[in-house]
């Protein structure tokens, strides 16, 4: 792994084994359309490599995206409540929806509590979670979103993330 990257932790949104082949990491921004379009893309990935790939996900609010903060807060929110991928999915699945009326939706359907997200959004309980993401992109490299790590590597194609899954399959070929 690279010096910059800083290991996965359990303090991170883990799906998969971490000692699975590829460890892919992204740091996203939920209001972020080219996150919105990674999210598919990253989608396929785990379904098509399975256990091969392990996926986590770093919060990465920009200031230029108005809900990209509260978002995250949400998905931290689900997270506390063991709900973190349901969040991230329905957040990006619901991208163009970003806000309070659907963010009272998203913790209504997962059977929790509206009035404690209010409390969240409103006292910044996980700001020093997301700060610490945020500080770890920065010192990793990160200077927009999506920014992909492979195997503690950052991820830079000329194609872009539309190149992550040829990246993979031939990442894995010599495992095959």
């Amino acid at each position: 792994m690279s010096d910059l990257h800083p290991a996965v932790s359990s303090r991170d949104h883990i799906s998969g084994d971490t000692n699975a082949p590829i460890v892919l990491v992204e740091y996203g921004d939920y209001q972020c359309p080219y996150c919105g379009a990674a999210y598919s893309i990253v989608k396929n990935i785990q379904k098509r490599f399975g256990k091969e790939v392990c996926f986590v996900f770093r919060n990465f609010p920009l200031s230029m995206h108005p809900q990209a903060q509260n978002a995250a807060v949400v998905a931290e929110f689900a997270a506390k409540h063991g709900k973190f991928w349901e969040a991230h999915d329905a957040l990006y699945e619901k991208q163009r929806e970003l806000g309070g009326p659907m963010y009272s939706e998203l913790v209504k359907s997962l059977g929790l509590s509206e009035k404690d997200l209010q409390s969240a959004l409103q006292n910044d309980e996980f700001e020093d979670h997301i700060r610490a993401d945020i500080e770890s992109g920065n010192r990793s490299g990160v200077n927009g979103t999506p920014a992909f790590y492979i195997n503690g590597e950052k991820f830079d194609s000329p194609g872009g993330f539309q190149d992550l899954e040829p990246v993979i399959e031939e990442l894995l070929r010599p495992t095959r």
